[in-house]
């Protein structure tokens, strides 16, 4: 198993050192020529959701994502990921690649100083620590999403399909379920 972890901008280097960690291969997709080396796995990582979506199409790698992403690579978003996965952006005019049917708000917490730490239930893990900085939230999924988490009447993680998406940052803790759950994920 080898995982791509989007390497172009954002906390890239922390998704990777999890997954290290848990024993993966893991490469960095930094040019359209890493698409050629063999992977199964996709991590879109935070960061500037707008910058992500302007390199992967300036470097040449967005449809070749996005068409892996439609056939069922399994993908963890977290943050800017998963605004890059989202349907609809309700204040935002932005779309990148539309393969996850959510609505998702930007900066829904506010900018840095809306960052926040939350202890909560993820539906099949259990409690799980989530540090949210500048993250989005989702407004509305629609029925075939899995709903896996909400925080004050939000919803904070989804699953839909082979996609793993969430508005919080489970790199920045020592907690490993949620990369383990990628990991495990049928491709």
């Amino acid at each position: 198993m080898t995982v791509a972890v989007l390497a172009v901008q954002g906390a890239f280097e922390e998704h990777k050192k999890m997954l290290l960690g848990l024993g993966a291969k893991v490469i960095e997709l930094r040019k359209a020529e890493d698409l050629k080396k063999d992977f199964n796995r996709l991590v879109l990582p935070g960061g500037e959701s707008t910058v992500q979506g302007k390199l992967l199409r300036e470097l040449g790698m967005f449809e070749s994502l996005q068409k892996r992403i439609e056939e069922g690579m399994p993908v963890l978003a977290t943050c800017a990921g998963l605004i890059l996965l989202a349907k609809e952006i309700s204040n935002d005019a932005g779309r990148c690649f539309q393969t996850l049917p959510v609505t998702v708000k930007r900066n829904a917490y506010g900018r840095q100083l809306g960052s926040f730490f939350y202890e909560g239930e993820i539906k099949g893990i259990g409690q799980y620590p989530m540090e949210f900085i500048r993250a989005p939230y989702i407004e509305k999924a629609d029925e075939e999403v899995s709903v896996l988490a909400e925080v004050k009447g939000n919803i904070v993680a989804v699953q839909y399909k082979n996609q793993l998406a969430m508005s919080f940052h489970p790199e920045l803790t020592e907690d490993t379920r949620i990369h383990e759950q990628f990991l495990s994920m049928i491709d």
